[in-house]
């Protein structure tokens, strides 16, 4: 039967207490000297920065950049375009597709010093409220988006890939990949699969980008 500690006596450790203290002293010894130091941050360590000089939407101008900054990034923190999106940040999603000489591209993973000189265009670059690209405005007309997050994205992607196709680019809807693609169902929806709509309004997004591509869903 337990009984109680003598009065005016300290109660020891408890168990988990003890399991706990070993635990850490046991991962402390394990850990060599050098990965403890270069776990401390360095004081007054500043980030290795580098110009560059990149051309957003026809506009070129140069940025002292830390040299890890992503084309996302350089985009929304520095150039203030927030058209384009931060989804997952993992090359995922989608939502921050750019087009990047004429081709779509993931920026959430490309370093932006990549791109030094490239013509960058984001969805503030294909149109504007008074001038809508013909995609723009098909999504409009096809009720392409809902919440709007994933569109600046799926549009970007959506013009991206019918250039794609223009260009004779095959695909994996392809019986025969050395065939000319055609514009098809099974072809945008293979294309365009790397862009999630949390909506569901893919149906609407391939009904504009048939109107676009002139074709018959």
């Amino acid at each position: 039967m337990a009984t109680n500690p003598p009065s005016g006596a300290a109660a020891g450790p408890c168990r988990r207490t003890v399991i706990a203290s070993g635990v850490v002293g046991m991962t402390a010894t394990a850990l060599p000297a050098a990965a403890l130091d270069a776990a401390q941050p360095m004081p007054g360590a500043k980030p290795t920065t580098m110009p560059v000089t990149l051309k957003v939407n026809g506009k070129s101008g140069t940025l002292d950049l830390d040299t890890r900054t992503t084309l996302l990034d350089a985009l929304r923190e520095h150039w203030k375009l927030t058209g384009t999106k931060k989804g997952c940040d993992h090359g995922q999603c989608g939502a921050c597709t750019v087009l990047v000489n004429g081709t779509r591209i993931n920026s959430c993973l490309s370093l932006a010093v990549q791109h030094q000189g490239d013509e960058i265009t984001t969805i503030e670059g294909l149109g504007s409220p008074d001038k809508l690209h013909p995609m723009q405005a098909a999504f409009v007309k096809h009720d392409g988006y809902q919440c709007g997050y994933c569109t600046p994205g799926q549009i970007c992607s959506a013009v991206g890939v019918l250039d794609e196709i223009k260009r004779g680019i095959p695909s994996h809807a392809q019986a025969d990949v050395a065939a000319r693609p055609a514009v098809t169902n099974d072809e945008m929806r293979e294309r365009m699969s790397g862009n999630i709509c949390r909506c569901g309004a893919y149906s609407n997004i391939l009904e504009a980008m048939t109107d676009v591509a002139g074709a018959k869903a």
